[in-house]
């Protein structure tokens, strides 16, 4: 269906047409406007890929440092229990 579309004259054609609608003063500036829509398009896309893989990371290092929270919360718990007993009891006479 659109293998001759891109021929040399077709795409003549489409630059005479794009020169009498927007003037040979825009003409750069369209350009200059495309590239960088293509380029930010390029970046965006290589970095919607490594998101994904720093995402996993975060994810990773956020559930480690619940771990070590966790851990933290427990034994100043188990401190504080052996602080509050009273003196007689056995698990403060070691």
């Amino acid at each position: 269906m659109f293998e001759g579309l891109f021929q040399p004259m077709h795409l003549i054609i489409i630059l005479v047409i794009a020169l009498l609608i927007f003037g040979p003063g825009k003409l750069p500036e369209l350009g200059k406007g495309l590239g960088k829509s293509i380029r930010e398009f390029k970046k965006a896309m290589s970095d919607g890929e490594s998101d994904s893989s720093t995402e996993v990371k975060k994810e990773t290092v956020l559930q480690d440092s619940i771990e070590m929270k966790k851990e933290t919360i427990l034994q100043d718990t188990v401190e504080v229990k052996k602080e509050s007993l009273p003196q007689g009891t056995p698990e403060n006479k070691v």
